[in-house]
């Protein structure tokens, strides 16, 4: 891909503040954007709320602001700084959802400001628990059995045709925050109810439980001109059920047949090109049962993730 001369200027958003355990790996992300964008002669804008992070020290950018991430401040540093472009898929789910207001409530048209690594469109299908259903369906891709929801009556109907246990998804929270197993009514009542509480657009997904399955992630990288890479496989060593960040994760995967390894491959490059990633790094998410070999997909993100970084590490692919 030839460099782009159309823009000078582009505003990173990174993700905020860090909880002990969690989310550094979008400072290493941040961070090795801003080295490449600058040395590619970009101006840098970059904007993050927590001071402790490598990014923001201020030979890493042009202008670093150490301010909220939400669409406002960022608003202001915008009309402010007048940038050509938003990177949004470096800060992680913090710095997609402000990009998505940025977006809906019209500062990035207001100021023509294009954003770049994935479009609105790719963001809301990938992170839109039912749009990327819909999505994998046409690609022809196995998921879990599942149901939206926007209310516990709802969410009630979807279960009684699903079983327990029951695995409750809200759409747009990071680290997969609200969301649980239930094993019986009263566990599905308290996880819907939080998690129809910490959803912003008050939606769940009610999906059957594929707990103790093998759980695989590819790293995926792919330019405008559709050139993709496989960065690498990744084997978590904890089954489904576990969330990632506190699971033990291999690279490259241990346990894939080589058919099953291109099937997947090939699976997480339609994935990308359906969601319509454009430039940058994304995160396959994969489950493997067992007993007979049927693979789900179970989710991407349109971003890198926690995964990307540690990819990057075991491979060297910065």
């Amino acid at each position: 891909m030839p460099k782009r001369t159309d823009i000078e200027s582009i505003l990173i958003i990174g993700a905020g503040p860090i909880v002990i355990g969690q989310a550094c790996e979008f400072d290493y992300s941040g961070a090795q954007a801003c080295k490449a964008l600058a040395e590619e002669g970009y101006r840098v804008i970059l904007v993050n709320s927590n001071p402790a992070t490598i990014m923001t020290d201020p030979e890493m950018a042009d202008a670093v602001y150490i301010e909220p991430i939400n669409w406002r401040t960022v608003a202001k540093i915008i009309e402010k700084e007048r940038p050509d472009a938003l990177l949004p898929t470096m800060g992680g789910q913090t710095a997609l959802n402000c990009a998505l207001d940025l977006e809906r409530e019209g500062v990035l048209e207001r100021f023509g400001v294009e954003m770049i690594g994935a479009s609105r469109e790719a963001i809301d299908k990938a992170e839109d628990r039912d749009l990327f259903r819909q999505a994998m369906q046409k690609i022809g891709l196995d998921m879990p059995r599942s149901a939206i929801a926007h209310s516990l009556e709802e969410a009630f109907q979807v279960q009684a045709q699903i079983g327990f246990p029951t695995i409750i998804r809200p759409s747009f929270t990071m680290g997969g925050s609200g969301g649980g197993i239930a094993y019986n009514r009263e566990e599905f009542e308290e996880i819907c109810t939080r998690g129809l509480d910490l959803s912003p657009t008050h939606e769940l997904l009610i999906e059957e439980s594929i707990a103790g399955w093998k759980e695989f992630e590819m790293e995926v990288v792919r330019d405008h001109k559709d050139n993709c890479i496989i960065v690498c496989s990744i084997e978590n060593l904890d089954p489904m059920g576990i969330h990632t960040g506190d699971s033990i994760t291999v690279a490259p995967a241990q346990t894939l047949t080589d058919k099953e390894y291109q099937i997947m491959r090939d699976a997480s490059l339609a994935v990308l090109r359906e969601i319509g990633v454009d430039t940058g790094g994304s995160n396959v998410q994969f489950a493997i049962d067992p007993e007979n070999g049927r693979m789900i997909i179970i989710e991407m993100n349109p971003r890198v993730s926690r995964s990307s970084a540690l990819a990057s590490k075991a491979t060297g692919f910065p």
